[in-house]
């Protein structure tokens, strides 16, 4: 779902030789609010952040509430037994350890000039 600011939930993302890490910002949930699913190469996050009244002389509200669901393409580079996801003080960190023959794989391509 997006929200009015982007895509929601906020991902950070960093990527070493032996695993791929995503930390998402997901404020006001708990962990049985959100959902992980890895499929084919592609790590879904879905949940719901619900509204804790029901104010409805609510004149203005910049807080998000509602379902939400991110995909994030991987390719296949990921090692899907040994996936991990931790939750604290409204961050997700979710680590993709790559295969080895993904990690074998990376070669650096080196830039030339055209003359």
């Amino acid at each position: 779902m997006t929200a009015r600011n982007g895509t929601w939930p906020r991902v950070e993302f960093s990527e070493n030789d032996k695993e791929i890490q995503f930390t998402a910002e997901v404020p006001g949930l708990e962990e049985q609010d959100i959902e992980v699913v890895l499929v084919d190469g592609i790590l879904t996050l879905r949940g719901e952040k619900k509204s804790e009244t029901e104010d409805k002389d609510r004149q203005f509200s910049e807080r998000y509430y509602g379902r939400f669901e991110r995909r994030i393409g991987l390719g296949r580079a990921v090692d899907e037994n040994k996936v991990a996801a931790a939750f604290k003080n409204g961050l997700l960190t979710i680590t993709l350890p790559k295969t080895e023959k993904a990690q074998a794989k990376a070669k650096r391509i080196a830039i030339g000039s055209e003359n």
